[in-house]
């Protein structure tokens, strides 16, 4: 996107803080992400990033600091942002906010149909009695018909029958996203999508975030350590270092931020 001055913002923290006993994992974390963006956040490991998001979907309660979500995305009436500080993870994801992790938690012996189906739950209007009398059907027959339509949005559909395990590990990522979606997020969270993804798979998730980023209307926030995706795909990017924020702005300014190349992006050995 070109001008997030004039976005609706859609999520940001307030001097976040996460401690762990006498560890301060993050500190004072403010992140904004507007409508539309894609988003990075980067840094060695064990900087913080992976704390950062759950600090943001409800994994953990900030030590300090506040996080705040605005749910919509645009075309439909914009909603006021709302503090999710301290709110349950699945409750964040009514609201309209999804992640993946890094370690991908597929049902493995589970189908691709079904897993798509399983991302849908939390939406379910129907109890117990109106399942007793036949009034979920219709419900059920939504579920099914919309992650029928993702698979072939996404282009799963040829794998739809097939069990989670027996993809080959770049699909398997792909249909962590694909479940992700099927939560119908505004804001989708990745966490090291491209994490062992040889050079072609990573070039075809670039193609593929860009392509669901227009597709669904989404923002997005990443962790990501692949720095030709990163730097090709991201509107700005954050640079955490031992839990603090050291830098933030466009791929082009992060490149050349003297701070980052020391932490993280490396040195010339002979300088």
């Amino acid at each position: 996107m070109s001008e997030t001055t004039a976005a609706r913002r859609v999520l940001h923290t307030e001097a976040a803080t996460m401690r762990f006993g006498g560890v301060t994992a993050v500190n004072n974390l403010n992140v904004e992400v507007f409508e539309g963006e894609i988003v990075a956040l980067i840094g060695p490991n064990g900087a913080g990033k992976t704390t950062a998001f759950n600090l943001i979907t409800g994994v953990y309660t900030p030590t300090e600091g506040k996080v705040f979500f605005a749910p919509g995305r645009s075309g439909e009436a914009p909603q006021a942002e709302t503090e999710i500080t301290g709110k349950k993870a699945d409750a964040i994801t009514r609201m309209g906010m999804a992640r993946t992790f890094q370690n991908i938690r597929l049902f493995k012996t589970q189908t691709v149909f079904e897993n798509i189906l399983i991302g849908q739950h939390l939406h379910i209007k129907s109890g117990l009695f109106s399942a007793v009398l036949g009034i979920g059907h219709k419900e059920e027959k939504a579920m099914r018909e919309r992650a029928d339509e993702l698979l072939q949005l996404l282009g799963l559909d040829h794998v739809r029958n097939e069990p989670c395990a027996s993809l080959p590990y770049g699909l398997q990522r792909k249909l962590e996203i694909a479940r992700a979606l099927a939560t119908n997020p505004t804001l989708l969270l990745l966490d090291e999508p491209a994490a062992g993804m040889n050079p072609q798979e990573t070039v075809e998730l670039t193609d593929f975030i860009r392509d669901i980023r227009s597709r669904f209307s989404l923002s997005v926030l990443m962790i990501e350590h692949h720095m030709d995706l990163v730097m090709d795909i991201s509107d700005r990017i954050y640079v955490l270092d031992f839990g603090q924020t050291i830098a933030a702005g466009t791929p082009a300014e992060i490149q050349n931020n003297p701070r980052v190349i020391e932490a993280y992006l490396g040195v010339d050995a002979d300088a």
